[in-house]
Parts: C-alpha cells; sequence; structure tokens
C-alpha cells in the first residue's frame, strides 16, 4: 500500500511537471539599425544587452526583409525556432514590419504589418519573394506595392506557422484602422486572407478597454509591443506569455490559440503621441467631445487637425466606454522607469542625473520589469527612495 502511494505521488508530481507553464516576457516588434529613425546602437549585441536589462526574454529581430540585416541574423545560433547570440540571454524571435500601399474606394491605404517567421532561411525565401514589390534595401521597415490580402497569402505560403499582425492598429497614419490611411475593418484590408489574422497589435496610444469597446476585435488576441527604434524604449510595451515550453511554435500556437495565457504589458494611452486629436505645431490637443466640437480644425492656425486614436476608436466603437466582451485577457498598466525617475528628479529622461538613477536601481535589484511589477515596496524604498517608490 505504501509503495503503491508513493508510485502515485510520484506519478503526480512528473504530471505537474509536464503541464507545468512558465510565463515569460515577450517583445514582438523592434527595428534594426538599418530603420529609418533608428539609432545606430540598435544591433545584435546592444539589444541582447538591453533586453535582459529590461526584463526581456524573447524579442523579435525586427528588419528581417533587409539583406544586410539578415545577414547579421545569419549570425545567430538556432534552438528550437528561436536564436540567440552564442553568449547571449535573450531568444530573438524572427520579426519584420512592411507597408503596404494600396488603392481601396478611390483612396490610397498605407498600412504596416508585423510578420513572424520561424526561421531565417523562410525570412530568405519570402524576402526574395516581396522584392518584387518594392525596394527592401532602402528601409529595414520597406514600402511594399501590395494589398494587405496579397502580403498575408505570400507569408502563409510558407506554413500555418507564419504569422502576420496589423501594426498599432490605430495609429493616424500607417494603420489599419488609422484616419489617414487605413480602413473600418479587418475584412476590407486582408479580404479572403482574413481568416489567417489571429492577432492585433493595440500600439502606444490605445490599451485592451478601448480595443474591448469594438466588439468586430472579440476573437482576436490582443499583444502589445515596444516598436523601439532606439534601446531604451526596448519592453515600453511588451507580453507576459505563458508556454510549456521556450519554443517558437509554442509562442505562436498560443496566440493563435490561447489568448487568454497572452497577458500585454501597457502605458498609459495618453503616453502615445497620437491618443488625442490635435495639432502638433500648435502644441495642443482634445478629448474626442471637444475635437469634435471643433470639426476637427485647429483653433489657433485654422488647419485641419489630425484625428486621434480616441476618437477613431469613437467612430468604431458599437460599445460605451467601459463595456466589452464577457471574457477579457489581463493586462498590466506600466510606465517606463527611465520616466517615472525623471518625474521624481524633476528632470529629463535624457538628462545624467536620470540616467544615473536607473543604472544604480536595474544593478542593484535587477531587471527594469521586476523592479515595476514585482520588487516588495520597502526593497524599492531603500533603493529608489520614497518619493520614486509612491509614484
Amino acid at each position: 500500500m505504501a509503495a503503491q502511494l508513493i508510485i502515485t505521488n510520484l506519478y503526480i508530481q512528473v504530471v505537474l511537471i509536464i503541464f507545468e507553464y512558465m510565463r515569460i516576457v515577450v517583445d514582438l516588434h523592434i527595428h534594426s539599425c538599418y530603420s529609418r529613425a533608428s539609432s545606430e546602437d540598435m544591433k545584435f549585441e546592444n539589444i541582447d544587452r538591453i533586453a535582459s536589462i529590461k526584463g526581456i526574454d524573447v524579442i523579435g529581430t525586427g528588419d528581417f526583409t533587409h539583406p544586410k540585416w539578415r545577414e547579421e541574423m545569419k549570425k545567430l545560433i538556432e534552438e528550437n525556432g528561436l536564436y540567440r547570440l552564442e553568449k547571449g540571454k535573450t531568444r530573438f524571435i524572427i520579426s519584420g514590419e512592411v507597408c503596404t500601399t494600396f488603392k481601396y474606394k478611390g483612396k490610397t491605404r498605407r498600412i504596416h504589418h508585423l510578420i513572424i517567421l520561424p526561421s531565417i532561411e523562410i525570412a530568405e525565401e519570402l524576402s526574395n519573394r516581396l522584392s518584387i514589390y518594392g525596394d527592401l534595401k532602402s528601409d529595414g521597415r520597406p514600402n511594399l506595392s501590395m494589398t494587405g490580402a496579397q502580403l498575408v497569402e505570400e507569408v502563409m505560403e510558407f506554413g500555418e506557422n507564419c504569422m502576420v499582425i496589423p501594426a498599432h492598429i490605430w495609429t493616424p497614419w500607417f494603420s489599419l484602422f488609422g484616419d489617414k490611411g487605413g480602413v473600418d475593418s479587418i475584412e476590407e484590408c486582408y479580404e479572403d486572407q482574413t481568416p489567417h489574422i489571429c492577432a492585433i497589435e493595440t500600439g502606444l496610444s490605445s490599451d485592451p478597454p478601448m480595443n474591448w469597446r469594438v466588439s468586430a476585435l472579440d476573437s482576436y488576441t490582443l499583444v502589445s509591443n515596444s516598436d523601439s527604434h532606439s534601446l531604451l524604449k526596448i519592453g515600453r510595451e511588451a507580453n507576459i506569455i505563458e508556454v510549456k515550453e521556450l519554443s517558437y511554435n509554442e509562442i505562436i500556437k498560443t496566440i493563435m490559440f490561447n489568448k487568454y495565457k497572452v497577458e500585454t504589458i501597457e502605458v498609459d494611452p495618453a503616453y502615445g503621441k497620437y491618443h488625442w486629436s490635435g495639432h502638433r505645431k500648435c502644441g495642443i490637443s482634445f478629448p474626442p467631445k471637444e475635437a469634435k466640437k471643433l470639426k476637427g480644425i485647429c483653433p489657433i492656425c485654422g488647419k485641419k487637425m489630425t484625428k486621434g486614436v480616441a476618437e477613431r476608436v469613437e467612430e468604431l466603437a458599437d460599445r460605451e466606454e467601459g463595456e466589452g466582451p464577457k471574457d477579457k485577457q489581463n493586462f498590466l498598466r506600466i510606465l517606463p522607469l527611465i520616466d517615472l525617475i525623471a518625474v521624481a528628479l524633476n528632470k529629463e529622461s535624457f538628462s545624467n542625473e536620470v540616467q544615473k538613477k536607473y543604472w544604480e536601481i536595474v544593478n542593484e535589484l535587477g531587471n527594469e520589469l521586476k523592479v515595476l511589477l514585482e520588487e516588495p515596496e520597502e526593497n524599492l524604498k531603500k533603493v529608489c527612495g520614497k518619493e520614486l517608490t509612491e509614484l
């Protein structure tokens, strides 16, 4: 009897180990030094180091379509569909962003898409095919003369574990629902290829509650990423994904089929520069109701304002603010540590004092996300000080 009990307990322990999930932090969308407006420091060695400091386990390579960046990618070591530097801690997942330009209902549409792929070899083959639609050498985020549906069709030729995600879907320029060049539904962009779209990227200027107001988005997994063009912006938004193993297929499968195991890390939407409607040159912005009263016209110069994300959500929403689907993904709201320090010290985030304090904190307490989400308050007060801890 005792022997049976021991065997039973061992069996239970083995089962628990087999089905135990690990939580990994994933930032799928960044850019390399070959993208316009990107820092020259966006190279693999630097990205690996900063991602570790930020608390990112898996990060997108970004810019797989650029031939010079792809040559750098080939130096990485493959493990379970993910990649790493020889002595690196961070895992890289093959990713890239492209812009498709096409005509729809007499208007030019420019929409950005995030592509996730299982191997460098597929990235090479797909890039060769996409090169007929645009110049891939000119920018890490190339402009392609093709529809969203054509793009998805090209990508899915390489297997069902490839993924296209509409990028920062509400941004006024270059996004799925953007006021300047977007459309009003996912189907209008991806047409017969819509069933291959499983996830959407919220972008800095929107958060899950804003997206929940559009019931047509209920079936899609929400993901958030940094879209970083510089090292310190890495991980400003990211995803916590529960997986059984650290592999490409496990990450993709979870995003595709188990969205409730994907928890997004979000900044306040007001942190994004396109949250409210406004006119940057005149330094003004307005919430949706006020912008509507002004009929979208800048009260200072009389020119048309850029319609912000909040106003665009109002246009497409079929739910009131605060409403949403019955079952919702979890999300966490943070502000980057560097910005919190800047507020506490009343200094600019790029100042020497703020930078010094940032490195002091992460060197003492560990990675940034651990500091923001997990570190006990008493430890924070010792290292960060009372004022910063209470922010």
